[in-house]
C-alpha cells in the first residue's frame, strides 16, 4: 500500500479498533488471476497482542478452488472517506481525498467443521447483538443449519503484515482544516460526517 510516512497508522491502538469498526472487507487471493470477494471478516483476539481473522465463503465462489492452507491473501478494510474540494480552502490549492484503511496480508488455515460452527456463532452474535429481537446462531432451525454448512468453507487468516493508513489533512493549515470539517459536518452524507470525526480527532479539534 502506498503510505507517505505522515499518514501511517501501524499501532495497535489504531489497527484493532479499526478492524472491529469496519468488518466488511475485500478479500483478495491469487488464482488463475487476482480474485476478490466482499465479505465480513472478524478479528479473534486470543491473548494480549495476539490475534487472527476469520471468515467464510460459499463453495461455489471462484476463490474456493484456490483456498488452501498457507495460501497468502490480502484483506482490505475500508474506513470512511470523502472528496475534499480545494474551493473550501482560504487560497487555491489541489483538491484531494481523505480516507482511512487497513491492509492485512495473511496466511490461510482452513477451519474444521467445529471451528466453522463456532466462528459462525461468533459472527452472528457480533451483528445480532444490536438488533431489537436478535436471532442468535443457536436459535436458527437445526435443519436449516445442516443444509447450509456443507455449502460454505470457513478459514482463519494468520496475519504476516499489517499496514494502516489515515489521510486526515495532516500538514494543512489549521484554518483550512477547520473549513474542511465545517463543510463535511454540514453534509447529509454519513460518510462525510464520519471522516470529519476522524479529522477532528487527528487534529484535536
Amino acid at each position: 500500500m502506498y503510505r507517505p510516512k505522515k499518514y501511517r497508522k501501524d499501532e495497535d491502538e489504531f489497527i484493532l479498533p479499526f478492524l472491529r469498526k469496519f468488518p466488511f472487507a475485500t478479500f483478495v487471493l491469487k488464482g488463475e488471476h487476482l480474485l476478490a470477494t466482499h465479505i465480513p471478516v472478524l478479528i479473534d483476539e486470543f491473548e494480549e497482542g495476539k490475534w487472527s481473522l476469520f471468515s467464510h465463503i460459499a463453495n461455489h465462489n471462484e476463490q474456493k478452488e484456490f483456498l488452501k492452507d498457507d495460501v497468502e491473501v490480502l484483506v482490505i478494510f475500508h474506513g470512511a472517506h470523502s472528496y475534499i474540494s480545494s474551493s473550501w480552502y482560504e487560497e487555491a490549492d489541489i483538491s484531494t481525498w481523505d480516507y482511512s484503511a487497513v491492509h492485512v496480508n495473511g496466511k490461510i488455515k482452513l477451519q474444521s467443521e467445529s471451528e466453522l460452527r463456532e466462528s459462525l456463532s461468533k459472527l452472528v452474535a457480533n451483528f445480532e447483538k444490536e438488533q431489537e429481537n436478535p436471532l442468535y446462531y443457536d436459535k436458527i432451525p437445526k435443519k436449516m443449519l445442516e443444509d447450509h454448512l456443507p455449502q460454505i468453507t470457513g478459514f482463519w487468516i494468520e496475519p504476516v503484515k499489517v499496514e494502516g493508513i489515515a489521510k486526515l489533512h495532516q500538514s494543512y493549515h489549521s484554518k483550512d482544516v477547520e473549513r474542511v470539517v465545517e463543510k463535511l459536518d454540514a453534509s447529509e452524507d454519513p460518510l462525510k460526517n464520519q471522516i470529519s470525526e476522524g479529522i477532528k480527532n487527528e487534529h484535536n479539534l
